[in-house]
């Protein structure tokens, strides 16, 4: 019997499995249905902030930042995050954020037109009223840091089973790390989990000359468009006009002209890039948009429902699970994120947060 089988070999499953290890956890198992980065972890667009709108949120990936800084520039390229708006009402939210940030020790600046164009060269900032930048947030390569991390753990003696059933292995302990997948698992054991799956697209250009080596994550506040550099390509995203509540991972190719064209006005030194390929993944979304974390009940503990930030947050889950696991409590406060709260039922808003 395995001390600790591990469902999922996802950004989030491979941190709590290297996080028990390194706290000298023994007879640890990553049971993965699929292969290792199979789902979300592996399509994911790879950005890392700190500027989230609840002081938890901001904790836990002010803990995860940490991380990704000690795997290096390799992996962790931190090049900032720009939020910008166009209206008063967008920069009234990003206001809020800012004061809500600053004390928690988030190194967000206030920037005007000028500064914006300075840190994106290109960008197209005639409608744009100001923003926000932090410089410690960055991007990095989802499929890569988690390989390097379970690389880690393999070195401290986790055994990774690909293509594996996690409940054909006996356990004392289950975590369930599986994204939207989670549902069918909890479901075998008699547990409720209010996760849908939703559709996310991604397009990737080709080639685009002279794309600035520091170009920050860009996010339109209102809109929610957003694109990252990526060696010498862009990747763009956005919301879909409806919500795609299902498990088909499939492209929608007529949003597709839409978002380039968005990407065209917004930084015009990208117009004209064709687009070399699109992807889609999915989101593991609870109804307030914030995952389920910690135990469930004496030998089963939970890790999704991450609703797009999963891969951001994984460093400090990791070590939050493996310390409640191993010590009955975890150092990182994770109540806010337990299933308990969903007790009086679950309503999915309509409104998706990026």
């Amino acid at each position: 019997m395995a001390n600790i089988v591990i469902a999922g070999a996802g950004a989030a499953g491979i941190n709590i499995a290297y996080h028990l290890a390194l706290r000298g956890a023994k007879n640890i198992i990553i049971a993965e249905p699929g292969t290792v980065a199979c789902g979300s972890t592996g399509k994911a667009i790879g950005g890392v902030r700190q500027q989230f709108s609840t002081a938890h949120e901001v904790r836990m990936t002010q803990e995860s930042i940490q991380f990704f800084e000690m795997l290096g520039k390799e992996l962790f390229y931190q090049v900032g995050y720009l939020f910008f708006a166009t209206t008063e009402a967008g920069m009234a939210e990003l206001e809020a954020r800012r004061r809500l940030q600053l004390p928690l020790g988030v190194p967000v600046e206030r920037v005007d037109r000028a500064r914006i164009r300075q840190l994106a060269p290109g960008l197209n900032t005639k409608d744009i009223l100001g923003g926000l930048y932090c410089a410690k947030d960055g991007l990095a390569d989802p499929p890569a840091v988690a390989r390097e991390i379970l690389a880690r753990a393999v070195g401290l003696g986790v055994d990774v089973r690909e293509h594996t059933d996690p409940l054909s292995i006996p356990a004392a302990k289950l975590v369930i790390a599986l994204g939207s997948y989670s549902v069918q698992l909890a479901e075998k054991l008699n547990l409720t989990f209010p996760i849908r799956p939703l559709v996310r697209q991604l397009i990737e250009t080709e080639a685009i000359a002279d794309l600035p080596d520091r170009l920050p994550m860009i996010i339109d506040t209102e809109t929610g468009f957003h694109f990252r550099r990526k060696r010498d390509r862009a990747v763009i995203a956005m919301g879909d006009p409806s919500p795609r509540w299902q498990y088909n991972e499939s492209v929608d190719e007529s949003i597709v002209p839409d978002r380039m064209l968005r990407f065209a006005e917004r930084f015009p030194p990208g117009a004209g890039a064709r687009v070399s390929r699109a992807w889609a993944g999915l989101y593991d979304m609870t109804p307030d948009a914030h995952p389920i974390l910690g135990k469930i009940n004496d030998n089963i503990y939970a890790a999704c429902g991450f609703s797009g930030h999963g891969f951001m947050k994984s460093p400090a889950v990791g070590r939050a699970l493996a310390e409640e696991i191993l010590d009955g409590r975890s150092s990182i406060d994770i109540d806010p994120f337990r299933f308990e709260r969903f007790a009086n039922g679950a309503h999915f808003e309509s409104d998706i947060i990026l």
